[in-house]
């Protein structure tokens, strides 16, 4: 059974705020989902570091202008108000872990 739910032991799950949410959706399904595109095409944000406005084509993804961090989960994909930033310094984090 999947363990991707809110229910899961991880703790965050798709609704969870932040960086948890980041962390979750990078991990979920082996991080198939992090890099699968959004199934409505892009959400246009901002970036919750440098402000600067950008489109959100994956379900986790770096903002181009200074590599902040975002995520939405699948359930709330097409909600640009339920995307999340890890926070500063996370982008170096999830490089040295292997991510992009």
């Amino acid at each position: 059974m999947c363990d991707c739910g809110s229910g899961s032991s991880r703790g965050g799950g798709p609704y969870a705020t932040g960086r948890e949410l980041v962390e979750f959706v990078l991990a979920a399904h082996g991080g198939q989902v992090a890099v699968s595109p959004l199934p409505g095409g892009a959400l246009q944000v901002s970036c919750q570091e440098c402000g600067k406005g950008f489109e959100l084509k994956t379900f986790v993804q770096g903002c181009p202008a200074c590599g902040g961090v975002h995520a939405v989960s699948p359930p709330r994909a097409s909600d640009p108000c339920a995307v999340q930033y890890a926070g500063a310094g996370f982008g170096a984090l999830a490089g040295e872990a292997g991510w992009k």
